[in-house]
């Protein structure tokens, strides 16, 4: 159940700029604004989705709140404390209740290390576990996320994609996490083991009460796990709200664009359904437009969309867009 009274992280105007250096002495140069003025809250027990194209800042965003990367300014404010203003050993110790699941099931699993030392690291650091308490709390963890117990002591190039997606699960929910950021957790599996992963992560969500920032391109999967949806483009974020009024009245050219391109199953539908093309790519980070960011894209900029940038505002409760003319693009 969601509770809406306090948030369980807040990101307040969260900046990441990686900077540029150049010539002899290596000096910076320029920077690339990859999260430029980021600001949502993330409530108990929900999900907010954020979506983008690829290079837009959602990874970024992630591994940023989870202090993997050093913001550049802004704020991060998880269970009231801000995560900026703690030292290497507090952080560890409120690591223990955020954690990650990476992109790549392949990548972010040791081959060198069995399932059992892999689910057992966060034990090793944070918890003073007994090595039965540790062995017993393994072999739940392998089977709270679908895998046979007795796999403990096999490796990584042993399991399917799904199943490595699997383990990575377990490790995330060693520490009983509050919040997971699932970095987009099934664009490398088959389509069919995709829904097996979803489906696993609602039924843990609605077991344990986990809060998820779910990151991905499938949209149509995206609506079906998430409570909100927050659209990015470029480091910033474009429109928030919840996800079926994304979906069924979104004010942004750019959100209305990516929910255009989403597949209808159903041809008749699909005949008469109205495809937004967007021309031309997504400028470069270390230059941006001035002005609006999708102004170079946009089908209905104005003169006012290229030397004024638009004010991140509420249209409707709980409905963020970020466009001077969103009420236009609902008329």
């Amino acid at each position: 159940m969601t509770n809406k009274d306090t948030p369980l992280i807040e990101v307040r105007n969260l900046k990441k700029h990686f900077p540029i250096t150049g010539g002899f002495l290596q000096r910076q140069i320029g920077s690339v604004k990859a999260v430029d003025d980021v600001s949502f809250k993330v409530y108990h027990g929900e999900t907010l989705g954020l979506v983008g194209e690829t290079g837009c800042g959602k990874t970024t965003v992630g591994r940023t709140m989870m202090r993997l990367y050093e913001p550049t300014s802004g704020e991060i404010i998880f269970n009231g404390v801000d995560l900026n203003s703690l030292g290497e050993k507090d952080l560890r110790k409120v690591r223990a209740k955020m954690q990650m699941i990476f992109q790549d099931p392949y990548a972010s699993l040791n081959p060198r290390m069995t399932v059992g030392s892999i689910v057992r690291a966060p034990l090793d650091v944070h918890t003073k576990m007994s090595s039965r308490e540790k062995h017993d709390r393994i072999q739940e963890l392998l089977d709270i996320v679908g895998l046979n117990p007795d796999f403990v002591n096999r490796y990584p190039h042993e399991f399917s994609g799904g199943q490595r997606q699997r383990i990575g699960i377990a490790r995330a929910l060693a520490l009983e996490p509050d919040l997971i950021v699932c970095d987009e957790p099934i664009s490398s599996l088959d389509v069919s083991i995709q829904a097996q992963v979803v489906n696993l992560l609602e039924e843990l969500q609605k077991k344990i009460g986990l809060t998820y920032i779910f990151i991905a391109h499938d949209l149509s999967m995206v609506r079906h796990i998430s409570n909100r949806m927050a659209v990015m483009y470029l480091g910033k974020i474009m429109e928030l709200a919840d996800r079926d009024e994304i979906y069924l009245n979104s004010a942004h050219p750019y959100t209305q664009a990516l929910m255009s391109a989403v597949p209808i199953p159903d041809p008749d539908r699909a005949a008469a359904h109205h495809r937004v093309i967007l021309d031309g790519d997504i400028p470069n980070p270390k230059n941006p437009p001035k002005g609006c960011n999708f102004n170079t894209r946009c089908p209905i900029a104005k003169e006012r969309c290229f030397v004024e940038e638009p004010e991140y505002r509420e249209i409707e409760k709980d409905h963020w867009v970020a466009c001077h003319f969103a009420e236009e693009t609902r008329a």
